[in-house]
């Protein structure tokens, strides 16, 4: 038996659907679709966007397709930038013993637009040609992207088939039954992207002409055909078109399983698409009756992956009930560990906390920090320690809210660590305004009062994202974000002493190299995709690249680094096709930050 077989017969092993078996479909009748992830197999499990349609597709009876997994296993080898299946043997989906290469529709969920890059590993590891024009119709399959990553789908337009905006619960099936229609005529490709780009929430990139500025950005963006809409809108749906998936893992490994009680915010903060979707919320008895299933299968750690989990109406009754959960494992000498996402100082009481800390062991979701066990903390963003620029971006985590909830984890005395998000580098500000992050840490661990309190601070990049007002506002370099991270470090340990800041307080920055990618992928047109392909392709390490190595490989593309981290006011944005926010809006928030920075 091959490693890898191995690996997916360990996976079958330790795996259960959580809402039962899937009905029965005829996998020849129908197509064959495969999301890709850039992820281990557990990771996987956690990825809400394509888990919940992986469980959509084959459980609804009505969609002509089945739908399978392929991980990153384990057991692949990497050489450079590339994946290769041990043994030689061809990369299949946990499914089927298939090759993916033989699937009709393969997904790739993009997550961070950093990591575009990680399509051209997949589909190589498929053995799929990764430019769409390369691609043979009725030989390969159609490929589809689709999650945050693409806000701005220009970089991949030459890469992916499709792309799916915003929710996809009813724009992937209907790209399903139309594919399936026309699969009797394989070779008619243009006829089959027609129809798919009529379908509301699908782009079809390689249907649209852009024209091309020196230097990067674009000028204009037309439709090939008169059969295809000159705007794209996201589709966002309402909470009875939301099956179960889309707000519980449909599967565990037994070992770990969560929970997404709410989706969108009600806030809606300049700098973040969180408030993009309208914000709906899981029925209670949907996640009560979820938790008891885990329950019965005896997993004990709980994700509740929701940064505004704080919204959710029924958290103190979601949070008794899996404290009844653990109260009944502990008896049995099992621990079940909570970990919760970070939530808003606006929305903390007295209750929320008390219902968290009953849990038992709690901690929160903070897998990027490595801690190595689950502790009591809280996470607050104040984003700024300037109280003005928190107002200006549309914030309400005002220093007397965090002070406030600050003050309430001090009487409750399960928190010990709490944990400030802040970002650096936005326009509007000054230099005072970073150092301030260093005082505002400072006072916060007095405030907690605890003689072993911690406090973790993590600093952000400003990375402006398409759809959200502050699109087009300028980007500082990330370099020189690094030393603003030095800073703000360094006056930290100056205010604090080194014994103490050695014990009490870390500094998290720095992924230079991912926020270099992020400034032109998240701003970039068509080129941007060539020059990672060049990278990806010279063997460059991604996770160390220099400016240096992006600047050059940009110049071969006619593409100016500094041009995409400068104050966007183009009449066209790379991503216009879907763009739907206020220009009015825009420039006001433009000219106040501008204001403010020359004060």
């Amino acid at each position: 038996m091959t490693l890898l077989s191995k690996e997916i017969d360990a996976i079958h092993e330790g795996e259960t659907q959580l809402s039962g078996p899937y009905p029965p479909k005829n996998p020849h009748e129908l197509l064959r679709m495969v999301f890709l992830f850039p992820f281990s197999h557990a990771y996987s499990l956690m990825c809400g966007g394509p888990m919940g349609l992986y469980d959509l597709v084959n459980r609804s009876p009505g969609i002509p397709a089945v739908a399978e997994r392929a991980p990153q296993y384990d057991c692949l080898v990497r050489d450079g930038n590339r994946l290769t299946t041990p043994d030689g043997e061809p990369y299949r989906s946990i499914e089927s013993p298939l090759p993916v290469s033989e699937a009709d529709v393969v997904g790739l969920s993009m997550v961070n637009s950093g990591d575009l890059h990680s399509a051209l590993r997949l589909l190589d590891l498929a053995g799929i040609p990764r430019r769409a024009v390369e691609r043979i119709p009725g030989v390969h399959p159609l490929v589809v992207g689709g999650n945050i990553g693409l806000a701005n789908p220009e970089p991949m337009a030459d890469f992916v088939d499709v792309i799916a905006l915003g929710e996809a619960e009813r724009s992937l099936p209907a790209l399903l039954r139309i594919v399936h229609a026309h699969d009797s005529k394989p070779t008619e490709r243009a006829g089959l992207l027609e129809q798919l780009a009529r379908v509301p929430g699908l782009y079809v990139p390689s249907l649209y002409e852009p024209s091309f500025l020196p230097g990067g950005g674009i000028s204009g963006i037309t439709p090939r055909t008169p059969a295809v809409p000159g705007r794209v809108q996201r589709q966002y749906l309402t909470l009875a078109e939301l099956h179960n998936a889309h707000f519980t893992y449909p599967i565990t490994d037994g070992t770990a399983a969560g929970i997404h009680p709410v989706v969108g915010c009600r806030h809606s903060c300049a700098f973040c698409n969180l408030g993009i979707p309208p914000f709906r919320q899981a029925p209670l008895g949907m996640l009560t009756d979820y938790i008891d299933r885990l329950e019965q299968l005896k997993v004990r750690t709980i994700i509740i992956s929701a940064p505004t989990f704080t919204q959710y109406k029924h958290r103190r009754e979601l949070l008794e009930h899996i404290r009844a959960y653990a109260d009944r494992a502990a008896a049995e000498g099992d621990k079940v560990t909570t970990i919760i996402g970070s939530i808003r100082a606006d929305e903390i009481s007295a209750d929320y906390l008390d219902a968290v800390t009953e849990l038992g062991d709690f901690g929160h979701l903070f897998t990027e920090l490595n801690l190595s066990q689950a502790r009591g903390i809280i996470t607050i963003a104040p984003e700024w320690a300037a109280p003005d620029l928190v107002a200006l971006y549309g914030k309400t985590q005002t220093p007397e809210r965090v002070d406030k909830a600050i003050e309430l984890c001090s009487a409750n005395r399960s928190i010990n660590t709490v944990m400030l998000y802040f970002i650096i580098g936005a326009p509007g500000e000054r230099e005072d305004d970073r150092l301030a992050v260093a005082d505002y840490a400072h006072r916060i661990r007095r405030l907690l009062g605890r003689p072993d309190g911690t406090v973790i601070v993590k600093l952000h990049q400003f990375m402006p994202k398409p759809g959200t007002p502050t699109q087009r506002l300028r980007m500082t370099d990330p370099d020189a974000v690094k030393a603003y991270g030095d800073q703000i470090s360094d006056r930290l340990r100056t205010l604090v002493g080194n014994e103490d800041f050695e014990r009490y307080y870390r500094v998290v920055y720095g992924e230079t190299s991912r926020m270099r990618l992020e400034v032109v992928c998240s701003r970039g047109d068509r080129r941007v995709g060539h020059v990672l392909e060049d990278l990806y392709d010279a063997g460059t390490d991604l996770k160390t690249l220099t400016k240096a190595q992006l600047t050059e490989a940009m110049t071969r593309h006619g593409l100016d680094y500094d041009r995409h981290l400068r104050h966007m006011d183009d009449a066209v944005l790379p991503w216009q096709l879907l763009d739907h926010v206020d220009r009015q809006a825009e420039r006001l928030l433009t000219n106040v930050l501008t204001t403010r920075e020359a004060q």
